[in-house]
């Protein structure tokens, strides 16, 4: 099968790969959801650590890794690591406010770059535009763009460069902060290809 991404509305992503189903932050979602192989959480911000959620993907095998100790946690992270879940390989960056209090360095929260199917792909979880991002080089980044807690639009599309991803999907809109119009204000500020999704929509890697 290809690697495909579903945005599932938020920060809430499910990638879909040869090697299982991988879930980061998963929030608001159905009862018909496919169950878990993996789940990354970022931080336990409510809107990004939902214990109902994860509990409700959760099977027996599932890898629960977290930058923090929670219930149904298996592995806690922090910033700089990698870890290997079978074939999906997680390198963790750290993701943090610069200029604002919401999400402070200390906390070692987190973003993640999964390595499935050949492919690097990076959900940059709650942050600004940081010095760890520059030169990831992924194939397709997941970027906050609604501003006031996160990166706005302008600052998004300049971590862009740094980070040199092949394509975006934007996230971190259309709930509790920010809008469609931040996701397209990005992708006219971007270099690179934007593909702004629907709660929902899946987008297939070439």
């Amino acid at each position: 099968m290809s690697l495909e991404v579903v945005w599932l509305g938020h920060a809430s992503v499910m990638i879909r790969s040869r090697s299982g189903v991988i879930y980061i932050d998963p929030w608001k979602l159905g009862p018909s959801s496919p169950k878990a192989d993996i789940i990354l959480l970022t931080h336990d911000h409510y809107d990004h650590y939902s214990e109902a959620d994860v509990m409700q993907l959760a099977g027996a095998s599932t890898r629960v890794a977290a930058p923090m100790s929670a219930p149904l946690v298996t592995d806690v992270v922090g910033p700089g690591e990698k870890i290997a879940f079978g074939d999906v390989a997680i390198e963790t960056v750290p993701a943090y406010n610069i200029s604002k209090s919401f999400h402070p360095r200390v906390k070692g929260w987190l973003g993640y770059v999964v390595a499935a199917d050949g492919r690097r792909i990076y959900h940059a979880g709650d942050t600004d535009r940081i010095p760890e991002m520059k030169g990831l080089k992924v194939d397709l980044a997941l970027i906050p763009v609604g501003g006031t807690y996160t990166m706005d639009a302008r600052e998004a599309a300049a971590a862009v460069e740094d980070i040199r991803a092949g394509e975006v999907i934007p996230i971190h809109f259309g709930d509790i902060v920010g809008s469609k119009d931040d996701a397209q204000a990005f992708a006219r500020n971007c270099a690179c290809t934007v593909r702004i999704l629907e709660p929902g929509e899946a987008y297939t890697l070439p």
